[in-house]
């Protein structure tokens, strides 16, 4: 008899170290994955920070890692390799499944791991400078809007250097991204603003065309426009040691802010966070783009095709790459056409979603010679068939607005500073 109990005992103690258990299996999953998105203060809408958070959503946690709708994630494996490779490990997903189907057990506190730090309210760590706009801006309940611009000046005395910057909403609920620019001194774009005045332009009047922001982008050279953007699913910039951006004295920065009307009055006071550089850096990094704004997509075609290339000016290193359309956008492909003829493709994304905007970091900087090409071939999808679609009879163009659509390869481009 006291056999047979040493035995049960043995098999219960050998049953309950097999099984999945949140403390020591799942929580180290979501740590590294999830939770800087999933908790409070962030976009997402829950967090996945304790068991309590964790334990309803068993079920579907299990569903979204299975069809690998979570982590977003949408690179073609074929096609390069990333350094922000979100995909979970079939081990890692074979784990979700297996704790989901066994009941969700939360297992022994001796297993779980110590929380994850995070700076309150930012990603980036401590900033070493905040811009907020300087009054709240109301949004009205109904009604398009269009893009709002806010001037605040930078007051720097000297030039800096940014390894980090994050923007950080006021109100997530009505903004729908944000593009932070650096006006350096001299420049005329959206003169005669005030700061921190919004400033909506007037449908072709100077400023209002988004494909003049940055035109740097399109001649191949490196651009000082952009610092950094806000969008669901883009995460914070932290550049790589010896990498920076440059925001010279006497700069403005520039927020450019689109706001959706969600059926409810509402304000917003957005600011943005940096990181300064702790010593000289070794590249100065710009973002550059692919732009092709002439298009027009015929109405109920599912796979319109729009290309555009650039060509790079001067020797360099790509970094990184994020495609970006509006609610048609269906796939999305770069490709490298070298001086000798070769041609490579470095990224595809078979099915683009516009909700994701993602960056795709090369998990080895590429060396591009000067004369390099950079081409990119998008497909829209406008019939009936993509539910996104605000109007598949409609023949689109470029525009601001998420019911038109836009065709831009973005890429981060580093060069060597002597």
């Amino acid at each position: 008899m006291r056999f047979a109990v040493v035995v049960a005992a043995t098999t219960l103690a050998a049953h309950a170290s097999s099984l999945v258990t949140f403390n020591r299996d799942i929580l180290p999953i979501l740590q590294n994955r999830c939770q800087e998105c999933h908790r409070p203060g962030e976009a997402t809408p829950m967090p996945l920070v304790t068991y309590k958070d964790v334990r309803p959503w068993a079920k579907a946690i299990k569903e979204a890692t299975l069809i690998k709708r979570m982590p977003p994630w949408f690179a073609d494996p074929h096609f390069g390799k990333f350094a922000n490779d979100r995909r979970l490990s079939e081990e890692e997903i074979r784990k979700i499944s297996t704790w989901a189907d066994e009941g969700a057990p939360e297992g022994d506190a001796k297993d779980r791991p110590a929380p994850r730090q995070f700076v309150e309210g930012w990603n980036i760590g401590a900033p070493d400078a905040v811009f907020e706009m300087l009054a709240d801006f109301a949004v009205p309940e109904t009604g398009t809007i269009e893009y709002t611009y806010f001037v605040i000046p930078s007051a720097f005395t000297e030039d800096k250097w940014i390894q980090a910057a994050e923007v950080r909403p006021g109100n997530r609920a009505v903004v729908h991204h944000v593009i932070a620019f650096v006006r350096p001194p001299g420049s005329k774009w959206l003169g005669g603003i005030k700061p921190g005045e919004a400033f909506i332009p007037r449908r072709g009047a100077p400023g209002a065309d988004s494909r003049n922001e940055g035109r740097g982008e399109n001649r191949g050279d490196v651009s000082r426009d952009f610092l950094v953007g806000f969008a669901p699913g883009l995460q914070r910039m932290i550049l790589q040691p010896g990498q920076a951006r440059l925001v010279k004295a006497g700069s403005d920065i520039i927020f450019q802010m689109h706001y959706t009307a969600n059926g409810k009055t509402a304000t917003d006071r957005t600011r943005i966070g940096l990181v300064f550089a702790k010593e000289p850096p070794k590249q100065k990094m710009a973002m550059m783009g692919a732009i092709n704004s002439r298009f027009v997509i015929p109405p109920n075609n599912p796979s319109h095709e729009v290309e555009s290339s650039t060509v790079i000016r001067q020797d360099g290193w790509l970094i990184s790459l994020m495609p970006h359309m509006h609610l048609r956008g269906k796939d999305f492909e770069y490709r490298l056409v070298f001086p000798t003829g070769e041609k490579k493709t470095i990224l595809r994304v078979p099915n683009y979603d516009f909700n994701w905007q993602l960056f795709y970091y090369l998990e080895e900087p590429m060396m591009l010679p000067k004369g390099t090409r950079i081409e990119c071939t998008a497909h829209f999808d406008n019939s009936a068939n993509n539910k996104a679609n605000p109007d598949p009879g409609k023949e689109v163009r470029w525009g601001d607005q998420s019911w038109e659509e836009m065709m831009i390869g973005w890429f981060d481009f580093a060069v060597d500073l002597k």
